[in-house]
């Protein structure tokens, strides 16, 4: 449905034209119309009589009497009274019945009297973005919480919205994780011993604890990691367990807060980073530090 202040300034718009036919108004149309600040002023008001005679340099309030008497005589439809008040400002008082009749009508809308957009575009909304093997904290409810609103709020209004879950899943803590499990929890990589997204927590722990303090573990964690990223099937595997046991984890708190979410986590990108490496090698912005490409 239509609101109000829309109606307005078409009514408003169409009269500025039909008042200066042969004057150049495109950067002062539409009407501007806004909601008053105060009773007093009326409902809302209409600005345009200061712009337009700024740039035709005429007296403004002439302008918004001219205005006004013209719309005076057209058809005011739900419009109670016009005044023209201060410099130019033309007040506008809407009738009771008008008022009431279209608070009924939101009332029984769906969608309130919210109109939908003319123009449908895509809008990504990235939220919560939770690290696999970690719990959620604060901070990412807040994001989940902050995202799933913005997301509901364009999609209301007829967007074709992603909701983009930007996972972290890749990296070195993975090699160490996996190499700790492989060895400490074998079982579970197997899928033979049942754990949860908190167990997953205690034994990344675990395992960076055993990362910083043993050498020996930290390079097997590191070739797990390389062997991760080469797509070793085993490595991939139980990379692939991990996951699965932090999203039901996930899950639980999506699915108490109604969140939905479209996973694309940081594995997403490890196809095409050779790629990345490759035109930036070409454009000379490598640098080699400890034997990696930066």
């Amino acid at each position: 449905m239509e609101n109000i202040a829309e109606m307005l300034k078409q009514q408003a718009s169409a009269i500025i034209k039909e008042i200066f036919p042969n004057v150049d108004l495109s950067l002062l149309l539409p009407a501007e119309i806004t909601q008053s600040t105060q009773l007093e002023f009326g409902h809302y008001q209409c600005n345009s009589a200061m712009k337009i005679a700024k740039a035709l340099k005429r007296n403004p309030r002439e302008i918004a009497e001219h205005i006004v008497e013209k719309w005076k005589k057209e058809k005011m439809g739900s419009i109670a009274s016009l005044e023209v008040a201060g410099p130019g400002f033309i007040n506008i008082l809407i009738t009771s019945e008008s008022l009431s009749k279209d608070l009924t009508q939101i009332i029984q809308d769906p969608r309130l009297g919210v109109p939908k957009i003319s123009q449908k575009k895509r809008v990504i909304v990235e939220f919560s973005s939770p690290n696999v093997a970690k719990e959620l904290h604060v901070g990412h409810l807040r994001s989940t919480i902050i995202g799933e609103s913005l997301a509901r709020l364009f999609e209301f209004i007829g967007h074709d919205v992603i909701r983009l879950n930007h996972v972290g899943d890749w990296g070195t803590q993975f090699g160490m994780l996996i190499c700790y499990l492989k060895e400490k929890e074998p079982d579970v990589l197997l899928g033979v011993k049942k754990a949860d997204l908190s167990s997953l927590m205690g034994w990344y722990r675990a395992s960076k604890v055993l990362f910083d303090a043993d050498p020996d573990f930290k390079k097997r964690a590191q070739l797990q990691v390389i062997a991760l990223q080469s797509g070793d099937p085993s490595t991939f595997q139980s990379w692939e367990k991990i996951c699965e046991i932090s999203r039901r984890g996930f899950q639980e708190i999506y699915d108490y807060l109604d969140v939905s979410l479209t996973e694309r986590g940081e594995s997403f990108y490890n196809e095409m980073l050779p790629e990345i490496i490759a035109d930036f090698e070409k454009k000379g912005l490598i640098t080699i530090s400890g034997g990696a490409k930066c």
